[in-house]
């Protein structure tokens, strides 16, 4: 989980310093990485090894960072 994180701000940090011809493939590996990170999160729920609620504060997180990576990517491609 730490590394999937760690990969999802890596490729934000490069999408931000990249020319804007390489901005989104940067932002679409980071859209994956967010998905990525929901669905580990899912599974420490069904597996319920993580507290609940921590869980549901991490997915609002997520949820929002994936608003974030949508918008950033539809203002590259236009």
């Amino acid at each position: 989980m730490e590394n999937t994180i760690l990969d999802l701000v890596s490729n934000c940090v490069m999408a931000k310093n990249a020319p804007k011809s390489l901005k989104a493939a940067y932002l679409i590996k980071a859209t994956s990485l967010q998905e990525v990170t929901v669905l580990k999160l899912r599974l420490y729920l069904d597996l319920e090894v993580v507290n609940e609620t921590r869980i549901f504060q991490l997915q609002a997180k997520l949820s929002e960072i994936g608003r974030m990576l949508g918008g950033w990517l539809k203002s590259t491609t236009t």
